[in-house]
Order: C-alpha cells, then structure tokens, then sequence
C-alpha cells in the first residue's frame, strides 16, 4: 500500500475506494492531484466539516497537490447528500463573503503559500463559480446530462433518503454540477482524485463515470468515515451548538474546552485525525497508566493551536488550568475566557440576574437564563445565584474589580467593566 494512504488508512480516515489497488500504484508512480469541496453554505465551517481537509494536510505533506475547491457556485443550489431537507436558498453576495471566510479557515490547515515547505506538493484554491454560472443550461444539458442516468442516480443512498421526503428539482441538478465539477479539474489541472465524506459516495462515483464518458482518463474516488463520538452525538456538536470555526461564532476557549472534554474513549481517535502528531507519540498516550486527562489536554492544546495558533492556545490553556483552581483567577487565567464588557454604569443602576447571563454564551435567552438559576447552576465568583429576581450590582465586583460568571461547573464568562 502506497505509504500516503497507509497513513489515512491508520489514522482513521479511510471507509472507502473505488480502487484502492490501483490509486496505490498510481501514487507510487507520481505525485497526483486531488481535491475536496466545501460549499460556503455559512460563513463558518464547524470542525465536523474538516475531517477531509485534515486527510487533505497529510496527502499534501507527501508530496501530493492538493485542490481546494469553495462551491460558489453549486451553495447557490445546496447539496442533498445527508441532509433531510432542502437548504435554504442563498443570495450571491452571501455566498461571496462565506467564501471569503471559509479560504482563511482552510489555510489553518492546508499550505497554500507559493512556495511550501520542501517535498510538500502546492495547494491551490479554486471557486467552481467561475465556470458553473455563466453555463449554458440547454449546452449543458445536451452535453453532460446525456451521461447520466436516472435510474442509477436514484441508486444511491442519499436520494433514497430524500425522495422518502421530497426531493426539489433544483438539488436533483446537484449530482450534474459536482460531476462536472470533477471533469473540469481533471481537464484544466490534471487531477485524477476526489477525496470527501462518505456521504459524498454518489457524488463522486457519479464524477467518475462522467470523466471516463466525456475522455476516457481513469479517475478515483476516496472518502472517509463520517465521524460520531462515542456517546452517538454527532461530531462538531456542543451545548452552544456547532463548533464553529470563526471565533466571533465560538471562541478560542470554549472550542479548547469542547476538545479538553471529550469522552474519554474519543481522545485517541481525535488525537489521529484532528491533530498532526506522529502516530508513535500519540501510541505513548494509549499505555497503561496514562493519565486519560494528560491526553485530553495534549488534543484540546493541539487542535486550538492548529485552528486559533499558538497564542489564543497558549491563553486558553492557562485559562482553563486555572479554573480548576476556583472563582478567584488571576489575571493571567481570564485573558482566555470568553468575556463582554458593560458600563460602569449600567452596573450603578443594577442588571437583573437573566438579563446578564442571557447577554454571555451561557444562556441564550432569559427563559434559558432562569432554568439555570432556578436549576442551581448559577454562579458569579463563588456566590450562587438562587432567586431569578436578584439584581446584579457592584457588590458582586471581585478583587479585579471584574465578575466571573460560572453555568454549572466548567462554563465560564468574564464581565469586564468598561
């Protein structure tokens, strides 16, 4: 087995290939192109979606030329596959500027410099927008439509799924443009491999076939194991929701403490594929008499460095060590927490308690704000918050002349006076 794949392969990646013997000659062979797709359906990925471009770090780090493809173009339409009902319809200037976002959030984990690190092949990033709008639909149709049939599209899992719930005409397209999509990047750019999610099975065979019709250039498709945690919840998720990327969206150190409280169970698998530490020092972590949460410190760092660098990881750590040490943080503890800051002020004439925590990440409205007090998971430094009628006054200042909010025992929010 070629030794870039056996890397997938042992990291977790891999579920399945067209051809897994023969993409392995071919990568022994040469240095092939490849690509994944993202479609800029928001102006974040969460960390669900990066599993692909994780696999896409390693196969670039063997010398392999990876593409990165941003689908303006095909979110205009929204991809069935996995989903249960159709996306909403985006307008172009939406699409334009989550494309904008989701290139920088890619470069945290693929080098598309000009000249990357030696042996490793040269990342580019394209936006299939640039030859799917302008496409002339009767063209199109004559052209790529006529490879395609029906009967086998209807073949594949996802379009089972949906049809049970309606599929749209608009996203039953969606199979046509990735194919085409495919070809294009085989045509222009020579890339012999689509590598995606398991959920993009159809999709990518579908490529495939259209290749081998419109040239007869033999193409592959690789995809990789939709990843779940231990407990059945699905990956990406918190109590705040999805694990966005975007730190406006979900901040350094909450996405440090999502990774720091995995499912013990979980911290082996997540070291192998959302991290870049070599499978023998991440071996060290799995022997008896390991400290489980050594480890689980090692992938929260890890990952927070990858995707927020080194600094905001750096932050997040110390933050987070010292809140097991109680209420009373030093100022070096809060610089990594999640904080706002309100007027003096306003704190003058007193803030009802539900109002404050509806204003932080831990709780996202009033109602949600009440079930915590009233549930007795209500702190601000070490006073418990009992009575949903309390006003919240400058009395509750701590040394720092500051409030740390607390949700339960390991959500934490700093309100810092202005």
């Amino acid at each position: 087995m070629n030794t870039a794949l056996q890397t997938l392969i042992d990291r977790g990646f891999v579920k399945a290939c067209t051809d897994f013997d023969a993409l392995s000659d071919l990568m022994d062979k040469e240095k092939i192109t490849f690509y994944v797709g993202a479609d800029p359906t928001g102006r974040s990925l969460h960390i669900g979606h990066m599993v692909p471009f994780f696999a896409m770090h390693h196969l670039q780090k063997a010398g392999h030329n990876p593409i990165a493809l941003v689908g303006g173009g095909t979110a205009m339409i929204g991809d069935p596959s996995g989903k249960t009902e159709m996306r909403k319809m985006l307008t172009p200037e939406q699409v334009q500027e989550n494309c904008k976002s989701i290139k920088a959030q890619l470069g945290t984990v693929v080098d598309f410099s000009e000249h990357p690190k030696d042996g490793m092949g040269k990342a580019i990033m394209l936006n299939n927008a640039d030859w799917l709008t302008d496409l002339n639909y009767i063209t199109f149709l004559r052209d790529i439509g006529r490879h395609f049939s029906v009967n086998r599209m209807l073949s594949f899992e996802s379009y089972k799924q949906r049809l049970e719930r309606g599929l749209s005409f608009i996203e039953f397209n969606y199979q046509l443009l990735q194919s085409y999509d495919f070809y294009i990047l085989n045509q222009e750019h020579g890339c012999k491999l689509q590598i995606g999610g398991d959920d993009q099975w159809g999709n990518i065979v579908s490529g495939i076939e259209l290749i081998r019709r419109m040239n007869g250039a033999q193409c592959y498709g690789l995809t990789f194991n939709l990843i779940t945690r231990s407990d059945g919840h699905k990956m990406g998720k918190s109590e705040k929701g999805a694990v966005f990327l975007d730190p406006e969206l979900f901040s350094p150190y909450d996405f440090y403490q999502y990774w720091r409280n995995v499912n013990d169970d979980d911290v082996i698998k997540f070291l192998k594929l959302f991290t870049f530490l070599p499978l023998e020092e991440i071996a060290e972590y799995e022997k008896d008499g390991v400290n489980i949460n050594d480890a689980k410190e090692r992938l929260a760092y890890e990952q927070t460095k990858i995707i927020h660098g080194v600094e905001e990881a750096e932050k997040a750590r110390v933050a987070a060590k010292a809140m097991f040490k109680g209420a009373n943080l030093g100022q070096e503890g809060r610089e990594g927490m999640p904080s706002i800051a309100i007027e003096a002020s306003e704190l003058e004439s007193g803030i009802p308690v539900l109002d404050l925590f509806s204003r932080t990440d831990l709780a996202a409205t009033n109602s949600d704000a009440r079930r915590l007090v009233t549930g007795g998971g209500a702190w601000i430094g070490d006073k418990r918050i009992d009575d949903p009628r309390t006003v919240i006054d400058k009395t509750y200042l701590d040394a720092f002349g500051e409030m740390i909010l607390r949700a339960g025992k390991k959500r934490y929010f700093r309100i810092i006076i202005a």
